[in-house]
């Protein structure tokens, strides 16, 4: 919910585009959009005048069912092969939405862009310095175990070792993630050309960690290398990266801590009105519960970051001398500023 207030807080601080699209990256099982349509639908006379569409970028034909069926109530029907979108529908809320398998295929327009827990799951190179210089870590069969998979330094440079270690870097174990370097460039140009935003939430470090590469099955830590396939793999974005990236078009808030950045956007203030609203204990229990989750360092509150890519104008002023009204403060980026409550 939060989520959703900061893209129309965004939205309103960007004088009210008459149109904008919400463009999820990787958008799981539609959870997060569905509450965010609930926001944009409670607050529905403040976009009374905005033509609001929703486009999710999705690869996977049985998340888009899940989806579909979350958000529309599966009320979908798949598009023409010469369209760039292959599904649409309306929501619950009566608002279109569209799937598409690539951003590239999402029309140009105004646009607020969602990545949550998206660059965690893309594939990494992962590099070691060694005394030759810097080696590639790559994957080999062991030549003890049968079927048994191992992690080997490679012989020599590999172009991927040439290409993606920058000169001043200083950790001796770096991960790079270039797929999610070309998807931030497409994110920044876009936003440069057309206006807009966008929101990226997930594990990660500006720089400074090294080896993160980790999998998960059944919400337990599960070695990367026995039985692939079977398990979620995922390496902690690095924000730095992503900054370097965005290559100047836009300008870059974060990270920030999760808790920081919820708390910001006033999370003690709504979880108090959803407590006195909550008639019996359970439920109350379930809100603090999910809060502490939320918010605890121990759990979500450190290990999770915002970091969000914005037009220049968003946060320079234009000069003083070209229109009298420019003395007139910007309004500051929700959740990246302690919020002030008059």
């Amino acid at each position: 919910q939060l989520i959703g207030i900061w893209y129309i807080s965004e939205w309103m601080a960007m004088g009210k585009p008459s149109t904008f699209q919400l463009v999820e990256l990787g958008p799981g099982r539609g959870t997060l959009t569905e509450d965010i349509l609930r926001v944009f639908k409670q607050l529905a006379s403040v976009l009374s005048k905005c033509d609001v569409s929703v486009h999710l970028v999705e690869v996977s034909p049985k998340l888009s069912e899940i989806q579909a069926a979350m958000l529309t109530g599966g009320k979908v029907q798949p598009n023409p092969e010469d369209q760039s979108a292959y599904m649409k529908g309306i929501s619950k809320t009566g608002i279109p939405i569209f799937w598409y398998r690539d951003i590239q295929d999402v029309p140009p327009g105004y646009s607020f862009y969602l990545a949550h827990e998206f660059f965690d799951a893309l594939p990494i190179h992962k590099f070691q310095r060694t005394e030759k210089g810097w080696r590639e870590v790559l994957v080999d069969i062991d030549p003890e175990v049968p079927d048994k998979l191992r992690f080997v330094l490679s012989p020599s440079r590999t172009p991927a070792t040439q290409n993606f270690i920058q000169a001043e870097e200083t950790r001796d174990h770096v991960e790079v993630c270039p797929e999610a370097g070309v998807i931030v460039q497409r994110l920044a140009s876009r936003i440069e050309k057309d206006g807009g935003a966008a929101l990226v939430a997930d594990y990660g470090h500006n720089g400074t960690k090294t080896d993160t590469f980790r999998g998960f099955r059944n919400h337990k830590l599960h070695d990367v290398l026995s039985a692939p396939g079977t398990a979620d793999l995922t390496a902690d974005v690095d924000f730095s990266y992503l900054r370097k990236m965005a290559q100047g078009k836009t300008a870059t808030l974060g990270p920030i801590k999760q808790r920081e950045f919820l708390k910001n956007m006033g999370i003690d203030l709504r979880l108090q009105v959803l407590l006195q609203n909550s008639g019996d204990t359970a439920t109350r229990e379930q809100l603090l519960h999910s809060y502490d989750m939320l918010m605890n360092p121990e759990k979500m509150g450190d290990c999770f970051n915002f970091f969000a890519l914005l037009p220049h104008h968003r946060l320079l002023h234009p000069d003083k001398k070209d229109k009298a009204e420019s003395k007139s403060p910007l309004p500051p980026v929700a959740g990246f500023n302690e919020l002030l409550l008059k």
